[in-house]
C-alpha cells in the first residue's frame, strides 16, 4: 500500500495515499493537443474548472503554454511559445475567479517560468507544476522555495522539438529515478521544503512510445525516493498505440483509465486527467481493492 504523506501548501496540507487524489486539467491554450483550444476562451476555462470540481477534481491544473512535442523550441535551446506576460494574462484571471467562486478549491498552475509561479500564486495557486523539474527557468527554485508552496517536479529528457530524435533508453525507470531523486535534491538545497515536493515520471516527455510501458510497470520503484508520485497517463500517445487505434485524443477514456488504474496499483497518490468523472470513479474502485488488500494482508 502506498505510503501516507501530509503535502505541504501553503498554509494548509493535503494528506496523500489513503485515497487517489484526482488533478483535472484546465488548458487555458489555443494549441494544447488535448482539447486544441476548446478552453482558450477565460470564461470557458472556469466554467469548465468549476464542471470538474462538481465531478469530483481534488485538484485544479491551469496550464497557458502547450508542452506538446515541438511547442516553443528553436534549434537546441528552449525558446517559449508564450511570453510570462501572455501567459500570465491567461491563467492569473483563471485562477483569481475559481478562487472567488470557489475558495476552498486548490489550484496549482502549470508552468515552468518563475514569474508566471509568483503571480499565479499571488492569484490564489497553492501548487507549482513545473514541467521541466526547475530546469527552464534557474530562478525557480528559489521563487518557490520562497513562496512556500507546494510543488510538482515532472521528469523530462530533452526538449520537445528532439524527443523523436533521442538515444532509446535501456533502462528507463532506472534513469528517472535516479534524475528525479538530483532534481528533488537540488529543490531542497535551494530551500524548498522537502515536505511541499511531488514527483512525476513524466510519461511521453522524451520518452518513446515503447519506453512508456516499462516505465509504467515499474513505476512502483519510485517509492524509493520517499516522495508522494503523481502520474498523467491522460490520453498520451503510448496509450493510444497500446488502443490499436488511430483515435483522436480525446476518443481514448477507456485506454487512459486503464493506465490510471495500473498507475494507481502502483503507487500513484495523484493522478492527473482530463476526464475527472470517469476517472474518479475508477480511482475509487482502485482504492478500494488495494484498502481490501491491506486489511487481509494484516
Amino acid at each position: 500500500m502506498r505510503q501516507v504523506f501530509q503535502w505541504q501548501l501553503g498554509s494548509r496540507s493535503l494528506e496523500l495515499g489513503r485515497r487517489t487524489l484526482v488533478m483535472g486539467i484546465v488548458n487555458v491554450t489555443p494549441d494544447s493537443f488535448s482539447d486544441g483550444g476548446q478552453f482558450f476562451d477565460r470564461n470557458l476555462a472556469v466554467e469548465h474548472g468549476l464542471r470538474l470540481m462538481e465531478d469530483g477534481a481534488d485538484i485544479l491544473d491551469v496550464g497557458g503554454e502547450s508542452t506538446r512535442p515541438g511547442a516553443g523550441v528553436q534549434g537546441s535551446e528552449r525558446k517559449p511559445s508564450v511570453s510570462a506576460g501572455d501567459e500570465l494574462a491567461r491563467v492569473v484571471p483563471v485562477i483569481e475567479e475559481l478562487k472567488r467562486r470557489r475558495p476552498e478549491s486548490v489550484i496549482s498552475v502549470d508552468t515552468y517560468k518563475a514569474a508566471v509561479a509568483t503571480k499565479a500564486v499571488q492569484g490564489g495557486a497553492e501548487i507549482v507544476n513545473d514541467v521541466s523539474g526547475f530546469l527552464w527557468d534557474q530562478e525557480m527554485a528559489a521563487t518557490c522555495a520562497g513562496l512556500s508552496c507546494g510543488v510538482v517536479l515532472m521528469h523530462m529528457r530533452g526538449l520537445p522539438e528532439t524527443w523523436r530524435s533521442l538515444p532509446r533508453l535501456d533502462d528507463p525507470i532506472g534513469l528517472v529515478q535516479r534524475e528525479l531523486k538530483e532534481r528533488a535534491d537540488a529543490a531542497v538545497a535551494a530551500g524548498v521544503v522537502r515536505e511541499r515536493i511531488v514527483i512525476d515520471p513524466g510519461f511521453g516527455f522524451g520518452k518513446n512510445y515503447e519506453e512508456n510501458y516499462p516505465l509504467l510497470s515499474g513505476m512502483d520503484e519510485l517509492a524509493g525516493l520517499g516522495l508522494p508520485i503523481m502520474a498523467g497517463t491522460s490520453r498520451k500517445s503510448f496509450v493510444g498505440r497500446a488502443m490499436g487505434s488511430d483515435a483522436p485524443p480525446s476518443e481514448r477514456l477507456h485506454g487512459s483509465l486503464a493506465a490510471m488504474a495500473l498507475s494507481i496499483v502502483k503507487g500513484a497518490h495523484i493522478v492527473r486527467v482530463h476526464d475527472v468523472k470517469q476517472s474518479v470513479e475508477a480511482a475509487r474502485v482502485v482504492d478500494a481493492i488495494l484498502q481490501n488488500e491491506l486489511a487481509a494482508s494484516k
